[in-house]
């Protein structure tokens, strides 16, 4: 993706940590109509260099077909983003844009076992069940289990190369920066007001 250098972040902690936090990802592939995408939870195996994307889809959705004549594959991890109304700087002489963080992730897609497509499962439940007040720990018959993991397949993605963008008014005045925070926060878009939280942690209020 187009990133410019106020844009572009390098820091491998912050790019793991966004990865960990935006993990609903989409998944593009090139078939042969095409590209093709899917929207998926992937779990982050770190390690330096790259590491590894764990997945799983439905065994009716035909993408992972893909992987067996053309294995490369974009994922796309997209965070807070929202509209910026130049109404919010102190230079008048502006225009309109839109602030946002993504994380683009290159690598090789594989088909993998059951068991790495059960830990995958259970992974990515337990992942998002800790956040519940009262996490639902899988209490369902063995046979019920397989019988659902029948229905899809699990795939790695070997990373090759990982590209962040953190799009956040860099490239603004101070003022104009703190102008854009206060409008967010004050919007009563959730989104815009998630925006905002971002920014204030990437340092966007600092001089």
């Amino acid at each position: 993706m187009y990133i410019p250098a106020f844009n572009r972040v390098s820091d491998p902690e912050k790019i793991n940590a966004f990865i960990h936090a935006n993990a609903f990802a989409t998944l593009v592939t090139n078939g042969r109509d095409g590209p093709w995408a899917s929207h998926l939870p992937f779990v982050y195996d770190e390690a330096p260099g790259g590491g590894i994307l764990r997945c799983h889809m439905a065994r009716a959705n035909e993408q992972w077909r893909h992987f067996e004549t053309n294995p490369e594959v974009l994922c796309v991890f997209l965070g807070p983003h929202a509209y910026i109304s130049p109404s919010w700087y102190q230079a008048k002489v502006s225009v309109p844009t839109w602030n946002y963080a993504a994380v683009h992730v290159t690598g090789r897609a594989k088909l993998e076992d059951d068991a790495f497509l059960r830990k995958t499962v259970e992974d990515t439940t337990r992942k998002y069940e800790s956040k519940m007040p009262k996490p639902w720990d899988m209490p369902i018959p063995e046979d019920y289990v397989v019988s659902m993991m029948r229905a899809i397949v699990g795939f790695s993605v070997q990373v090759t190369r990982i590209e962040a963008k953190f799009k956040l008014s860099q490239n603004r005045s101070l003022e104009d920066r703190l102008g854009v925070l206060a409008g967010l926060e004050g919007s009563g878009d959730p989104g815009s007001r998630a925006l905002a939280g971002f920014m204030r942690e990437q340092g966007a209020a600092s001089p």
